[in-house]
């Protein structure tokens, strides 16, 4: 989130490195990934692991890429800001974005962005794709002015070279020049951020959903069932390409409206006015469709159960309520009409064309049992050193205990 062997960086990348290295390319030829050099490319990750960590790079220096994206959360945000986990505070600590802060989990094995059929649209970073891979996505975080807020790539390259240890290692691994042009230095960091989030570190494919595949352990009968639930709900779908694929990441890297309502919560947080709309994918440069209004990349099912908050916008709290919203479309029951976390009516669809009824009318409307299997399931996607935080108090622990004392209708 697979087009790339999970050991090596990406072709991308590796692209990227060349190129801002300085190696040649013959005019008329199509780029060539160079020969591994695997002394080198432990180098590039540990220089984008060091960035990754950095808060200089940041306007006030009170932030790094893994204040939003922590490590011992799924490198996700567990930070509460005004709106809860829903969307990140930036820098300053007082703005907060509009979209909730995705795992990084997998990231590298999303691909590039591309069309994919006729107005079908496939890849890319972000919910919006607006970034073709992960190179283009890393060095972003920084110039936007309600996270890392600093100003030009002029401006990150200048806190570099207050490091005579950043000097000393980006001169090394892109070549005495490196520093010459700003853009040039910028994007060398952006490789080796790349680099970091592409490594092994980022997709351990150890979860028991893992282990039960090497027929190492085997699922409980209600985690079996959530499975069947899973593959008989049409999840699979959007959520799968290749069922028992030892290196599936639960998703298809689709553009898909399902129809996700607005956060008022995160609007009041960030300032932006009631009547704003976030288009998703018509909002990345290049996309004029509107068939695309309103259409977000699928994320990864990975470790799900343990980066809530949930949709784009950060909007439902618990993962049961995430599973249950796309349960209206299935169901006609009234009570699937409505949020149990706010005991209202789900709310409209903040674009309410495009939405993909056909996927999300297929299958059959769940029960609570199901519901509750498919939940133990999805929770069996959860990396091996996440799986401790499957047992923390939370939205999820508190909305079981409140079915537990008292019984759906």
């Amino acid at each position: 989130m697979s087009l790339y062997r999970r050991t090596m960086i990406p072709l991308f990348v590796a692209a990227g490195f060349a190129a801002a290295a300085g190696f040649a390319v013959a005019p008329g030829f199509a780029e060539v990934e160079p020969e591994p050099d695997p002394a080198r490319e432990a180098e590039l990750v540990a220089l984008g692991e060091q960035i990754f960590f950095d808060r200089n790079f940041s306007k006030n220096r009170t932030q790094s890429c893994a204040t939003c994206h922590d490590p011992d959360y799924a490198f996700s945000d567990p930070r509460e800001g005004k709106a809860g986990r829903a969307v990140s505070v930036g820098d300053d600590g007082e703005s907060h974005g509009d979209r909730n802060t995705p795992t990084l989990t997998y990231a590298s094995l999303i691909p590039p962005f591309h069309e994919h059929g006729a107005s079908n649209y496939v890849g890319g970073q972000f919910w919006d794709g607006r970034a073709d891979d992960l190179r283009a996505q890393a060095g972003q975080p920084m110039l936007n002015p309600v996270e890392m807020g600093m100003t030009s790539s002029a401006e990150v390259v200048e806190r570099i070279l207050e490091s005579p240890e950043y000097v000393e290692k980006f001169e090394r691994l892109f070549g005495p020049d490196v520093f010459d042009d700003p853009d040039v230095a910028f994007d060398a960091g952006a490789t080796a951020l790349a680099a970091y989030q592409s490594s092994p570190a980022f997709s351990t494919f150890d979860s028991k959903y893992d282990r039960v595949l090497r027929g190492e352990e085997s699922f409980t009968a209600e985690e079996a069932f959530g499975r069947s639930v899973f593959l008989s709900w049409n999840c699979q779908l959007c959520h799968m390409l290749r069922d028992k694929a030892a290196t599936e990441t639960f998703t298809n890297y689709e553009y898909h409206n399902i129809g996700v309502p607005v956060n008022h919560a995160a609007r009041a947080a960030n300032d932006l006015p009631e009547n704003h709309v976030d288009h998703g994918l018509l909002e990345r440069e290049g996309i004029d469709d509107p068939r695309q209004d309103g259409k977000f990349r699928v994320p990864t099912l990975r470790n799900v159960a343990v980066t809530a908050p949930y949709m784009h916008n950060g909007i439902f709290e618990d993962l049961r309520t995430a599973v249950m919203f796309y349960n209206k479309y299935t169901s006609r029951l009234p009570a699937a009409q409505i949020n149990p976390e706010t005991g209202e009516p789900w709310g409209d669809p903040e674009v309410a064309e495009n939405i993909s009824l056909k996927e999300l009318e297929s299958g059959l409307a769940l029960d609570g049992p199901r519901v509750d299997a498919l939940v133990a399931f999805l929770k069996t996607l959860t990396d091996a050193r996440y799986e401790h935080l499957l047992e923390r108090d939370g939205p999820e622990q508190t909305a079981a205990a409140a079915r537990s004392a008292k019984p759906e209708s």
